[in-house]
């Protein structure tokens, strides 16, 4: 197939979308090796179907860093990770009443989910209790959907967290199957997909994503979002790595913006009714493009991430004002 050019072409591709018709591999790899003078078409093109599920809404989202850089884990793009050398805070899980402030911060922020993230493999049965009581009282309290980010569960605490009332787990493929093993060796791929599983067995919404710029082709990117789709994630956060110094992975480089949008514009056309959320590294690769972006994708991370400094939440509150956007407040 060659490289689409026609703003028509491109509407197609939205139609194929609305109609529930998954892109095939030629079309996707039409989007991401587009011409850059393309882009204003492909963005109009993804709005379609971006505009169809969720009209002109935003939800935000907000991290808290619950446990910090003590991961046995060696992925070589986290600055927590065993392998890293990054100077990072590190602190074993918060306790309850710095979690419940973490949610009164995000309601201030309005973020309709509040994101408790904790480094780790998986957690300890003393560390979910914990979670699962700040979970409780949040819920009574407040009106904030709760994503929890701990890890491989074991037998059992998918229910208890499912029981505690949280929304959604969130747990990222990251990459491909293929270009896992060259970004960590302490788990693999799959262990990933059965823990998304597992979470959905109990009821909570899977959330699932990707992080982009770390070696994979663009192949692989389409074949990312053809395993979500198939996973049926309804959020995916769409990360783009900031190669911090100190990891594996520091000396990488930045995806360029144009390409940034291409990928949030392919993921909208093959997972066309779920959760796009440009993540971690937006202000670094989109830079002044981060407005196009929600053009594809519904939704945004606001204030800081777990290591990394986010953009001004007042910002970011702008960036939505002057885009005739309006933010979706209680959102899952």
């Amino acid at each position: 197939m060659e490289t689409m050019s026609a703003d028509m072409e491109w509407q197609s591709l939205a139609q194929k979308a609305l109609n529930g018709e998954c892109l095939t591999l030629e079309e996707g790899l039409a989007v991401l090796d587009s011409g850059n003078d393309e882009i204003l078409p492909l963005m109009h093109a993804a709005f379609k179907v971006r505009k169809h599920f969720y009209g002109k809404k935003v939800k935000l989202n907000m991290i808290i860093n619950a446990k910090s850089g003590l991961c046995p884990e060696d992925c070589g793009y986290c600055s927590q990770s065993i392998v890293s050398t990054a100077a990072v805070n590190k602190y074993t899980l918060l306790d309850k009443e710095t979690l419940l402030d973490g949610a009164r911060e995000a309601m201030a922020r309005q973020a309709g989910t509040y994101c408790i993230v904790a480094a780790g493999k998986g957690p300890t049965d003393k560390e979910l209790e914990q979670v699962v009581d700040a979970v409780r009282e949040i819920r009574e309290t407040m009106p904030l959907k709760i994503c929890a980010c701990l890890g491989i569960l074991k037998d059992g605490q998918a229910e208890r967290l499912a029981e505690a009332g949280v929304h959604r787990y969130n747990h990222n493929l990251n990459t491909s199957k293929a270009n896992y093993p060259s970004i960590t060796t302490t788990h693999t791929y799959d262990q990933r997909v059965e823990t998304v599983e597992k979470v959905k067995a109990y009821g909570m919404s899977p959330c699932s994503g990707v992080i982009i710029g770390m070696g994979e082709t663009n192949q692989e990117i389409v074949e990312m979002a053809y395993a979500l789709r198939e996973l049926d994630a309804d959020s995916i956060p769409i990360n783009f790595l900031n190669a911090i110094q100190g990891t594996p992975l520091e000396n990488a480089g930045r995806t360029p913006s144009m390409k940034a949008l291409k990928v949030l514009a392919l993921f909208r056309f093959i997972c066309p009714s779920k959760e796009i959320r440009v993540a971690g590294g937006r202000e670094v690769n989109l830079r002044t493009l981060q407005p196009l972006s929600l053009y594809a994708a519904n939704s945004l991370f606001v204030g800081d991430y777990l290591t990394t400094a986010g953009q001004e939440v007042s910002a970011d509150h702008h960036m939505i004002e002057d885009l005739g956007f309006e933010i979706e407040l209680n959102a899952l």
